[in-house]
């Protein structure tokens, strides 16, 4: 039997051998971006190369997600998922934007799916299967990013989805029900001279779609028998500005929202206003809290000028829990690869402010979701682009194949330790239970005494 050092050689040199077409997946998705549940041609370019790898695979779960199976040879043992994000997002400015819908890789998710791809590229063509037992799942999940409220909602009221974000409704789906422990990695774009990050934690969010009803009326001739919803939605807003003095530091709070639409013509009283909005915390306790003060601000405008509201609350994403295990596992094989002075670790108790639905399937398994260099620009804005690649795409494929090997290798030991350590928050079920739950639809008619 070969050493692990020497299976991680075998398994780098061939991701190696295939670079350039590992690149290559992920500029073709950079090219053809596709927002979340959408994501219809990145899912068959997925399942395209997967059939060339002659890994079985399943499509369509979740509408556009892709899972396959890559079997050790080794005998039985735990299943890794090896996750990577199909989605876009809408930045209409970025330089590879669609011109039609607006979506880009703004994010970098496209380099995901490269690395997604390049890793079992790595297990499977260098041979090092035959020396691992269990299995790895190639996962391409849709809609990470949490946008286009209304339109997934008629998704929901047409019953092709239950959860607005892809790995909630994969959970749901049961599609995680035979995975053990789930990996992947994020491009970023504030790590100096790093070029692997591990470790931190993310916000819990909720999700609010407000829809405001007035009355329409002349806004010249007539504007006293209308009822401005606008107006109730401005009143709103700065009633959510008066409370962020009330957010504590460690709360970690940011509440943010667009509005979708604010009226029809610009000589009509606006009647059907409607807004995005987002409440983030950094604990379940803090953020409950704070969406009950903004459905209060949300309800406060109503009362301004008679008009009606209705806040559809909608489960969003838990905090990030990485395993310890795992982590560890990361970090040595980051360090072999890049040099120990390359590789941050950050203390779990720092939140970088956004959310994830990785956070949702740290609930219920062992995960760990690191950060790789490449990227330049703030994140979800037109300056956010991959201009290193190798960073971007080959390091992390490299990295994530050497911790495939160091869980299944020798009768997949390693990851029979984390699932041994590995304590859970939730089950499945407690896990779908507890999210139906923060499902609500409150509405509010401001003209009532």
């Amino acid at each position: 039997m070969s050493d692990r050092e020497e299976l991680k050689r075998r398994a780098c040199d061939a991701i190696e051998e295939r670079r350039a077409e590992v690149i290559d997946i992920a500029k073709d998705i950079l090219h053809n971006p596709e927002t979340g549940f959408k994501e219809q041609r990145t899912a068959r370019l997925v399942s395209g190369k997967l059939g060339e790898l002659g890994i079985p695979y399943r499509d369509g779960l979740a509408l556009t997600g892709v899972k396959g199976t890559l079997s050790g040879e080794a005998g039985p043992g735990p299943r890794v998922a090896i996750i990577g994000e199909l989605d876009g997002l809408p930045v209409f400015e970025h330089p590879h934007a669609n011109a039609d819908t607006g979506a880009a890789h703004a994010c970098g998710h496209h380099a995901q799916i490269g690395m997604m791809l390049g890793a079992p590229m790595g297990l499977r063509l260098s041979g090092v299967l035959r020396e691992l037992s269990g299995s790895v799942a190639p996962f391409a999940v849709p809609a990470e990013e949490f946008t286009e409220v209304e339109q997934r909602l008629e998704l929901r009221d047409e019953n092709k989805l239950e959860f607005l974000g892809g790995k909630q409704e994969l959970i749901r789906l049961g599609e995680f029900g035979d995975v053990d422990m789930a990996i992947m990695c994020h491009t970023a774009s504030d790590m100096g001279a790093r070029m692997f990050s591990l470790g931190g934690t993310s916000n819990g969010h909720l999700v609010k779609y407000i829809e405001y009803t007035g009355q329409g009326a002349h806004a010249g001739a007539a504007p006293h028998m209308g009822i401005n919803a606008l107006n109730a939605a401005n009143f709103a807003l700065a009633a959510i500005h008066a409370n962020r003095d009330t957010l504590r530091e460690q709360e970690t709070a940011r509440i943010h929202g667009i509005i979708t639409r604010g009226g029809e013509v610009v000589s009509a009283v606006p009647a059907d206003v409607r807004l995005e909005w987002r409440v983030r915390s950094s604990a379940s306790d803090d953020l409950l809290k704070n969406s009950a003060k903004v459905d209060r601000c949300f309800k406060s405008g109503a009362m301004a000028v008679g008009a009606k509201v209705k806040i559809t609350t909608i489960p969003g994403y838990f905090p990030l829990r990485h395993d310890s295990v795992l982590q560890v596992l990361f970090q040595s094989n980051a360090t072999r690869l890049l040099g120990r002075d390359r590789v941050s670790v950050v203390p779990q108790s720092v939140n970088r402010g956004g959310s994830t639905d990785m956070g949702d399937l740290s609930q219920i398994m062992p995960v760990c979701h690191p950060y790789t260099a490449g990227a330049s620009g703030p994140g979800h804005s037109k300056k956010y682009v991959i201009n290193d690649y190798e960073r971007a795409v080959i390091n992390p494929a490299k990295i994530m194949a050497m911790v495939v090997i160091d869980l299944l290798a020798e009768g997949a030991v390693k990851a029979r330790e984390v699932l041994a350590k590995s304590k859970p928050n939730m089950t499945t079920d407690e896990y779908v239970g507890f999210q139906r739950q923060r499902a609500q639809v409150e509405e509010f008619d401001g003209a009532e005494p």
